[in-house]
């Protein structure tokens, strides 16, 4: 396949940038391993905000636990389609958040996933006490941000025609008339 000098940097770019999340998201449950695991929790801002150290079977919430395999073929089918995605963008500048997103997606699969296959569970530690929020980590914050303003770039940004590069069918043949 043959990509111009943009195409090919860009890719390297969002490359990289996976690459440099995983590393923040791995080295933050490093940390919480280290310093939280077997420990009271730790107040940050008390009654509002703790570390508090988890070690997740499961997906959000506590749902699904015990479902490594499954998990880990979800997120290889994700990541297989945010390539794709990622190959097909065409190179106009529109695209760049939809760039963005997609590497923050697969920056926090990625991230879990390697949990879920080194340990048999994700670290998670970020507690917000005020809400009983679920406990989670930095890779739950890239893919739960990028989602989010992915539906909304989606809805408010992108028309339909912005995006017929990901359609496997083959452009309509013009009639002549």
């Amino acid at each position: 396949m043959k990509w111009s000098k943009h195409k090919r940097n860009f890719l390297i770019f969002d490359f990289i940038s996976i690459i440099i999340l995983i590393a923040i998201d791995q080295y933050t449950k490093y940390l919480a391993v280290l310093h939280l695991k077997d420990k009271p929790a730790f107040s940050v801002i008390d009654g509002v905000f703790e570390l508090n150290y988890l070690e997740n079977r499961g997906a959000a919430f506590g749902m699904l636990q015990n479902q490594k395999g499954f998990f880990i073929l979800i997120s290889c089918i994700v990541l297989l389609a945010i390539c794709y995605i990622l190959v097909k963008i065409p190179e106009e500048k529109k695209y760049n958040i939809l760039h963005i997103l997609l590497v923050l997606i697969a920056s926090g699969a990625v991230g879990n996933m390697i949990d879920r296959i080194r340990l048999e569970y994700v670290v998670d530690f970020f507690y917000f006490v005020l809400i009983n929020f679920p406990i989670f980590n930095m890779a739950d914050i890239y893919v739960s941000v990028a989602c989010i303003l992915l539906t909304i770039v989606m809805l408010f940004i992108y028309k339909e025609e912005d995006l017929d590069f990901l359609s496997i069918r083959p452009k309509k043949v013009r009639e002549i008339k």
